[in-house]
């Protein structure tokens, strides 16, 4: 059975922002290889067209940028959304049943499925189907913005820490 965490970059104050501060190379290697050995990702519609840059070359990308877009690129993706009709490769739309499209992914995979996306996740928070919870705390204050927990926080009971780089600390809860 399939294990939903939700991970995000956090400001010390609760705010996910990609625009606002990014991972630096370390954490950026982290990354990659959690894409690569992720069963697949669940993104809402927003978070989904965010991360629909990876799906297209760049001639400006180093050799870990194009690394990142190739796992991410195999990885298969479950989009969330109402409003999209279509969604790019190696990706399918959920329907309306989210909470019946999730039970059964979880139940039909192995391995550790990426939640992406603060409204998402909360949504899945509601429903008792997020296993995991990380927090990649950045030394950055933003003082607003679009908040890591889109709604009531849910009791959490930490189970590990570590720190990835200099100055990012990856933070894992699961529920209490």
């Amino acid at each position: 059975m399939a294990r939903l965490v939700f991970g995000m970059n956090q400001s010390l104050d609760g705010y996910v922002d990609h625009d606002a501060f990014a991972p630096g190379p370390t954490l950026f290697r982290h990354f990659i290889q959690e894409a690569l050995g992720q069963a697949g990702s669940v993104y809402g519609r927003q978070m989904y067209e965010v991360m629909r840059y990876w799906d297209d070359d760049h001639p400006e990308w180093d050799a870990e940028e194009r690394a990142f877009a190739a796992a991410w690129r195999n990885q298969p993706k479950w989009i969330v959304s109402r409003s999209l009709k279509s969604v790019g490769p190696n990706a399918r739309l959920v329907g309306n049943d989210l909470e019946g499209a999730i039970r059964e992914l979880k139940a039909e995979r192995d391995g550790e499925i990426e939640v992406a996306g603060p409204n998402l996740a909360q949504s899945l928070t509601e429903l008792g189907l997020i296993d995991e919870y990380r927090i990649y705390l950045h030394p950055v204050v933003l003082g607003h913005g679009k908040p890591y927990f889109a709604g009531p926080r849910p009791r959490l009971r930490l189970t590990a820490n570590d720190r990835i780089d200099e100055d990012v600390i990856r933070l894992a809860y699961v529920p209490a």
